[in-house]
Order: structure tokens, then C-alpha cells, then sequence
């Protein structure tokens, strides 16, 4: 038996059963029908202070727990201001729900108060986009936005919903089925596929595993963890796997690419046998494409099929969800280990040998100075009081890959960062989604003094809802990723980079009501970061780091991935 319900509540009503707990969002006169609705709703709303922090807070949510984040805005400006945060989950696959207000239907086209076309605007990205005109369609299409947010590759989807469906009446029945026709999701991967990448993997000399934010998003790290050892072979997680492999086990060496160790990067040039799970090889990772692996063959196995020779041809395509490829894949591994596993026994030994060599050649290690805080020294102190446990958010800059190369995740869902984007200002929206959905959770946003001043006015909404975000400022002084590249590519003519001043965070946290605190001395720094985690909610650290550090290793943009500059120009002797 259906109700007679406003369409308002029959999108409550919907996002009540895809078991929504929380959304993000901020009012508008399009929308005030919905807000009406929810205050007599159980579902709790955050109320942000910019939309893109409510898209950004949404995903926070979403990678931190794999469920779908939700966000909301009204039309015209709230709508085109979530863009960011929506190419931001679509380049990272995550999955987010965002709900529009749209202008009446009747003036849809008249360039009315607040109107915008948000539906054309967000068509590129989103991984699919409604408008509802028509009540009774309201309800199948929020549910077929849940449905196609989370299955497949994850990705954000738009709901764009006019003021007269908000307003409108309709007879609510609950949706029970999705059927898109155009829509399909192969997840099992070819049987005779997965036997043969198994023989490839046991005929491989110096194999190595290529592990992306495909495994974070199919919950597949058991299934990496058990492949990584039953192969013994090294491995590596993007800037979007960490935690898939926790950071403490002794196969795992580091992320690759442009920041990547040394021996990540070496290993990947050197391997024979790409073993390719839930990643993109992305451009960040590759270098220059033509001279990357250039003696491996690749097994690639993803959900998406257009991922799938992209960018490099794969000798071996497997199209489904990592985590069931991966459990058939360690079945039959197992069944051959008997018979195969001695067949290269030495030459893998000679090439762990070799691994192993690169990684005290050239070892990731913190930096230290007795006079001025090393940005390196800052990540060492946050490494240790998370423990690999903590939830710790970034935006983007040097701050990101010093947190990356330098703070290990034991576990999956612990490390949250704008990674195919890049979006400043994403960390502290960010941790305020994850500290909703993880509330006994110690939760840090690492910010550069940059992104942190992007969004700064999220401070209100971490007092508000007496979050537990340890907000941790790297300041430098500077965009510090456009200094280094100024400095190393374009002859240090530094334009437009230093930011001068930066607000007293004693006061700022101050007029906010919480605490902060201004470290400038390295015997300091462990003391303050204890006393931070130890105060109940927020608490705002401003850490003066060295402002001239460079993040090293680099691989130069358009160098390949073993031409990589591992610190700064020494100083020639000149002889007599």
C-alpha cells in the first residue's frame, strides 16, 4: 500500500531506505521544501559553509567508510558550486550522491532567479546525472542514483530535482528493483583468464604488484595481503591504495611515481611482470609512458573496461571486481605453488636481493635539524601518534606527499586525499565527513597553509558539531609544490607563490572556541601533537616547517620513472 507523501519527504523517504545516516548541505530558497522536511526527520544534517565543502565532506565520508556520501545544495550557485568536489570524486571513484534544487519546471529556460543548467553543467563530471520534473519518477531515479554511485566503479551521480517535485504530492511506493538496461557490470572475470595470469605470475623472474584504489574500493586487501605473500613479491600502493597493503608489512615498499622511493620506482622499471590491480596507471605513476616497465608484460585486472589499455597495452586483460579475481587468482596460486613455485626460486631470490639493495641505497626516512622543524620530522611525530590506525586527510602539495611517502596505514580507509584532482582546501571538509561517519575515530586534516586558508570557514561547522579533528597546518610560508617546481624548472623565479601573512591560530581557534597553538621549535613539536590528540574536540596546530625544503624523490615532468632526482644540487668542488 503506497502513502500520499510531499516530494520532499519521498526523498527522505528514499535516502531513509539506502540506509543514509548523514548529509551535507546548505539551504536555499529552492530547497527550503526539503529542509522543512527534514526537520522532523531523523537523518542528521551537517550544515557547512560553502557547498564545495559539503561535496567534499560527502566524499570524506564516502572513502572513509565505503558507503555512499550525500550531499545537497540549492540551485543556481549551490548547485554549480559543488562542481569541484564532483570531478574530484570522479576522478577518484568515489562514491557520492549529490541532490540539487532546480528552478520550478514551468521556468526551466526563462533565466529565472537562481536558475543554472545544472544538469548540462555536471553531464562530464558525474558518472551519470538525473533532472526530475515528474514526481512520480522521483523515487526510481533517486535509487537508481544510489545504484550506479556504488556498483561498478564507484562514482559521484547528480540528482537534480525541480521546486515543484519538492512541493508536488504523489502516492509513494517503495522501488524494489533497479533494471538499467544500458548499464552492465562484469564482476567475475574470465575464468581461463585468471588461470593464465597464475602460470604468468609463477614464470615471472621478478614479478611485482601494482596495487590502486580498486582495492580500497572492493574491500580486497585480505585478498591482496594473501597474494603479496603467497608470490613473496614486492609491492606497491598509489596515492589512492594506501592501507591496501598495510604499510608495516615487509613486501611493501612505498608509492611509485613522481614522489615515489627509490626502490619503488626502480623496482616497476626493472620488473619483468606487472601485476596490475585496481589502478589507472596514471600519469603521475608512469612518467614518461614510453620508457615505463619497459621489459615487463602487465596482467591488469579492473571493474572498469575502458581503463583497460588505455594507457598501456596489457598483455593480459582481466575485466571485473579485484576482490573476486583476486580470491580465484590465490586459489589457483595456491594449486600451482607446488609445481611452479621452484622454477625461478633463484632469480627471484637475486631480485628480492636487488630490492632490498635499492631500499637502503636510497631509504624514505624523516629529516631532522636541532634549530627548524623539518617537514619530514612533522609527518615522523604524526606517523607515530596515529600509530597506523588514525584517519589522516590532506589536500594537495607537499604536505600530501611528504604524508604519503612518510605516515603508514595498516589498514584501509585511513588515508583520504584529493588525488587525481589535487583540490586544495579538500582535508579539513574532508576529515569533518570522516569524523561524522567514524566518530571514535582519532581523525587528523594535515593542511598546507594554503589549502587550510581555502577552508578556513569549516572551523564554525568543526565547533558546531564538536568534531574530534586534530587540524595540523604544515606552514611554510608558501604554495610550496608551485615554489619547488618554480625553483627547479622555470630558474627559481618564484612569482606569486608566498602568502605573507597567516592568521594567529591561538586567536583564530580562539574566537572560534576551541584551542591552537603555534609550534616553531623541533623539542616542541611531539609534546604538541600529544596535547592536541589528548583535548577533547577540535584543536588547530600551526607548524612552522623549514620553507625551502623540496619533496625529493622526483621524476621530472616528461622524464621516465628511473630518472629521478633524489635531493637537492650539491655543491661542486672547485679546484685550485
Amino acid at each position: 500500500m503506497s502513502n500520499l507523501m510531499s516530494g520532499a519527504k519521498i526523498l527522505l523517504e528514499c535516502l531513509t531506505r539506502e540506509n543514509v545516516d548523514c548529509l551535507f548541505g546548505y539551504p536555499g530558497g529552492v530547497t527550503l521544501p526539503l529542509y522543512d522536511a527534514i526537520y522532523d526527520h531523523p537523518i542528521r544534517h551537517v550544515l557547512v559553509r560553502h557547498e564545495e565543502n559539503a561535496s567534499f565532506a560527502a566524499s570524506g565520508y564516502a572513502r572513509s567508510t565505503g558507503k555512499v556520501g550525500v550531499c545537497c545544495a540549492t540551485s543556481g550557485p549551490g548547485a554549480t558550486n559543488l562542481v569541484t568536489g564532483l570531478v574530484d570524486a570522479m576522478m577518484d571513484s568515489v562514491p557520492v550522491v549529490a541532490l540539487t534544487g532546480q528552478v520550478s519546471s514551468k521556468l526551466i529556460g526563462t533565466d529565472a532567479f537562481q536558475e543554472a543548467d545544472t544538469f548540462g553543467i555536471t553531464r562530464s563530471c558525474t558518472k551519470h546525472n538525473f533532472l526530475v520534473k515528474d514526481i512520480k519518477e522521483l523515487a526510481q531515479m533517486v535509487h537508481e542514483a544510489f545504484y550506479l554511485a556504488s556498483t561498478g566503479r564507484p562514482g559521484p551521480v547528480l540528482v537534480d530535482i525541480t521546486k515543484d517535485v519538492f512541493q508536488g504530492q504523489s502516492h509513494y511506493t517503495p522501488i524494489n528493483e533497479i533494471h538499467l538496461p544500458g548499464y552492465k557490470v562484469f564482476t567475475e572475470g574470465h575464468a581461463g583468464q585468471i588461470r593464465r595470469a597464475a602460470q604468468m605470475i609463477w614464470e615471472a623472474q621478478r614479478p611485482f604488484v601494482y596495487a590502486g584504489g580498486g582495492i580500497i574500493a572492493a574491500a580486497a586487501s585480505p585478498e591482496l595481503r594473501e597474494l603479496v605473500e603467497t608470490v613473496d613479491c614486492p609491492a606497491v600502493c598509489t596515492l589512492m591504495g594506501l592501507g591496501g597493503l598495510p604499510g608495516s608489512h615487509p613486501n611493501f615498499l612505498s608509492i611509485p611515481g613522481m614522489h615515489g622511493s627509490y626502490a619503488a620506482n626502480m623496482g616497476m622499471y626493472e620488473t619483468d611482470l606487472i601485476i596490475a590491480l585496481g589502478v589507472r596507471f596514471d600519469d603521475r605513476v608512469t612518467g614518461r609512458l614510453s620508457s615505463f616497465a619497459p621489459h615487463a608484460k602487465v596482467i591488469h585486472v579492473d571493474i572498469d573496461p575502458s581503463e583497460i589499455g588505455k594507457n598501456r597495452a596489457a598483455d593480459l586483460p582481466i575485466v571485473g571486481d579485484v576482490k573476486r579475481v583476486l580470491t580465484k587468482l590465490n586459489k589457483i596460486l595456491h594449486e600451482l605453488k607446488p609445481s611452479m613455485s621452484g622454477k625461478n626460486s633463484d632469480a627471484r631470490r637475486a631480485w628480492w636481493r636487488q630490492v632490498r639493495e635499492w631500499k637502503t641505497e636510497h631509504p624514505l626516512e624523516p629529516q631532522f635539524s636541532a634549530t627548524e622543524i623539518k617537514p619530514q620530522h612533522l609527518m615522523n611525530e604524526i606517523n607515530k601518534i596515529s600509530n597506523g590506525t588514525a584517519i589522516v586527510c590532506s589536500d594537495v602539495g607537499q604536505h600530501q606527499m611528504w604524508s604519503a611517502q612518510l605516515i603508514r596505514f595498516d589498514e584501509p580507509r585511513l588515508w583520504i586525499n584529493s588525488g587525481g584532482l589535487g583540490s586544495m582546501g579538500f582535508g579539513l571538509p574532508a576529515a569533518i565527513g570522516a569524523q561524522m561517519a567514524n566518530p571514535g575515530k582519532l581523525v587528523f586534516a594535515v593542511c598546507g597553509d594554503g589549502g587550510f586558508q581555502m577552508a578556513l570557514p569549516e572551523l564554525a561547522t568543526l565547533v558546531n558539531y564538536g568534531l574530534n579533528v586534530k587540524v595540523v597546518v604544515m606552514n611554510n610560508g608558501y604554495l610550496g609544490m608551485v615554489r619547488q617546481w618554480q625553483e627547479l624548472f622555470y630558474n627559481n623565479r618564484t612569482c606569486a607563490v608566498e602568502l605573507g601573512s597567516f592568521p594567529n591560530v591561538e586567536k583564530l581557534a580562539g574566537a572560534y572556541g576551541f584551542k591552537g597553538r603555534i609550534v616553531e621549535s623541533p623539542l616542541d613539536l611531539p609534546g604538541a601533537l600529544r596535547e592536541a590528540v589528548e583535548e577533547p574536540g577540535p584543536y588547530l596546530l600551526d607548524v612552522r616547517v623549514t620553507p625551502y625544503e623540496n619533496v625529493y624523490p622526483m621524476v621530472p615532468a616528461g622524464g621516465a620513472i628511473n630518472e629521478m632526482v633524489l635531493g637537492p644540487p650539491q655543491p661542486v668542488a672547485v679546484g685550485d
